[in-house]
């Protein structure tokens, strides 16, 4: 018999948060000594991604508020790791999940949705997650009472999830140090809270966003602000110091050097975050960047950019 009262054992919702910071040092030794690249390995959570911490903020003030109640289906639409957050959430707390994404998200991400007992609604991959937000919001509206739609696009429970939770690690992981922050815009919640709370901690830091290069990307999660049909709410356009353009290819060969260089397989939107990062520290002499790996290459080993030739092994370029 186990006596859980001596034990450190934790519930799915308590594994949400706390996760490593990790310096990666291999991917160009170029960058000055005083010059450092760090990032948050946001794998760790239990749905293995940085979405946890909105979808699990999002959820509680729902509750908090009475518009999520025992019986209701929590109802959003996701390129995926979203919605595996709602998933893995409902799941430990008892609600069903039934989610709107595009066709073309991974098998592994559609797979691990089906395996948390999520419904799915598939859309024509064509018209991205723009679409996706048109069905939910259309399911919503037929059934209100039905359903709980966090709206993670609108919910100001998303950017505070990261300037309570975030923020508040980057800040002590980094003893106070922290000069930049780099995070690409998909719902723009990571950016926007983290990046408003460490410049609480210090006005000074700069504060960059990434985003693909065009409406067409394989950066999944990750929007293109100018085209797309739904700006996100919570997003500020003039909150970023800087926007940096990442190409999909650029992604895809910094997948490959993370891995290679630093052992660590990592997700798309995570490699363009990197690549963001990496071209913040070459212009820098001092100063210590941080970033955000938003999930591991777990749910994207199926893509066949993983296959080609690296062709990366110089330091420059990305």
């Amino acid at each position: 018999m186990i006596d859980v009262s001596s034990t450190t054992s934790r519930t799915t919702i308590e594994l949400i948060g706390n996760t490593p910071l990790i310096r990666l040092d291999r991917l160009d030794p170029s960058l000055p000594a005083d010059v450092r690249v760090y990032a948050k390995a946001e794998w760790y959570n239990p749905g293995g991604s940085v979405k946890d911490r909105p979808a699990l903020w999002m959820i509680r003030a729902g509750e908090a508020r009475g518009t999520l109640r025992p019986g209701m289906i929590i109802a959003d639409a996701t390129s995926g790791n979203t919605g595996i957050a709602y998933a893995t959430i409902g799941a430990a707390l008892g609600y069903q999940v039934r989610l709107s994404m595009p066709a073309n998200a991974s098998i592994e991400r559609r797979n691990t949705l089906y395996a948390l007992g999520a419904d799915l609604i598939l859309t024509n991959p064509a018209e991205g997650v723009d679409l996706a937000i048109q069905t939910i919001r259309g399911l919503v509206e037929d059934d209100p009472e039905r359903y709980f739609y966090p709206d993670q696009y609108n919910n100001p429970a998303n950017p505070l999830a990261h300037y309570e939770s975030t923020a508040p690690e980057i800040w002590q992981q980094t003893d106070g140090q922290v000069t930049h922050f780099v995070a690409a815009l998909g719902t723009s919640g990571t950016f926007m809270g983290t990046s408003r709370r460490l410049r609480e901690y210090n006005p000074q830091l700069k504060a960059i966003a990434v985003q693909p290069d065009s409406p067409y990307h394989a950066l999944e999660g990750v929007k293109h602000m100018a085209t797309t049909i739904y700006v996100p709410g919570i997003y500020d356009p003039n909150a970023p110091d800087e926007i940096i353009v990442v190409p999909s290819e650029t992604a895809f060969e910094m997948a490959r050097r993370i891995a290679r260089r630093e052992g660590l397989l990592v997700g798309i939107s995570a490699a363009a975050n990197v690549a963001a990062a990496l071209q913040v520290a070459r212009q820098l002499e001092y100063g210590t960047v941080v970033t955000i790996l938003c999930d591991s290459a777990a749910r994207y080993l199926s893509d066949r950019f993983w296959r080609e030739p690296d062709e990366v092994s110089g330091g420059e370029g990305i």
